[in-house]
């Protein structure tokens, strides 16, 4: 039954209708106040909210706004708690309604407040699905505000400013490389380099010397040892398969090696 409820529901906000709105109110992340860019705007509903003063590192003001954040022209954020979805489960149907196609980013931005949220969240992330929303997790109120924040002060800064950077340093190359191995930690990784200077060295190393590094037990060097020596195809054809002229009978051989 439930499940049916969520299904229509899920129907009824896939494609959001908005309320209809003067030409000036139709164009996509527009609010009244459409000059107050420079501070994030709240909804008036949201006083009280606890997050409203741990937002300290950006400006804001209530306004009235459709969504509970906005963020610029483009970003509209709609706040939800956990505890108040599982008593309100109506309450998102109705503001995505409201909010309908309106923002280029439409975000959910929901605070886990309570001990078991796996249900709750696992419907919101089918609604999110559906209906072109970006889902995000806070389990404070400080968290949210972080969250909200962080979308003001990145608002018009270029992707590469919030990418992982590359290390272009062959040292760093190697230490990334090395601390990818489950569970060589970076510390892990200087630690090699100190004792065997090159990549070459450590590969070399016997699985013994390895183990006699600080930090490193026989497990710990067992796997490295392994992860460093061994082929990246389990299965191996026979060397002088393909020594000589090849026939169709020569690839079906090595399939039948391969299964």
């Amino acid at each position: 039954m439930e499940e049916d409820g969520l299904d229509d529901l899920l129907a009824q906000i896939s494609e959001p209708t908005s309320p209809k709105k003067s030409k000036q109110d139709e164009q996509p992340g527009t609010s009244k106040s459409t000059s107050k860019t420079h501070c994030v705007l709240v909804n008036q509903k949201q006083r009280g909210n606890p997050l409203l003063k741990f937002i300290v590192s950006v400006p804001w003001e209530y306004d009235e706004i459709i969504p509970d954040y906005e963020i610029g022209k483009t970003i509209g954020i709609l706040f939800l708690s956990v505890r108040y979805y599982n008593l309100n489960p109506d309450y998102i149907n109705n503001r995505l309604k409201d909010l309908g196609k309106k923002y280029d980013l439409r975000v959910l931005l929901v605070q886990v407040d309570l001990k078991d949220p796996h249900a709750a969240l696992k419907n919101l992330t089918r609604i999110c699905l559906l209906t072109d929303l970006t889902l995000m997790l806070a389990w404070s109120p400080e968290e949210a505000a972080k969250i909200i924040e962080n979308y003001k002060i990145y608002e018009n800064k270029p992707p590469d400013k919030i990418m992982e950077k590359i290390e272009n340093d062959p040292h760093q190359k190697i230490v990334n490389a090395l601390s990818s191995i489950k569970p060589v930690n970076k510390t892990d990784a200087l630690t090699l380099i100190a004792t065997f200077s090159t990549l070459e060295n450590i590969i070399k190393a016997t699985e013994k010397k390895l183990s006699e590094c600080p930090g490193f037990g026989a497990t710990k060097a067992k796997k490295l040892y392994r992860a460093l020596h061994e082929p990246f195809l389990k299965n191996q054809m026979k060397p002088d398969v393909f020594a000589g002229n090849i026939c169709i009978e020569d690839i079906e051989s090595v399939e039948n090696i391969a299964e």
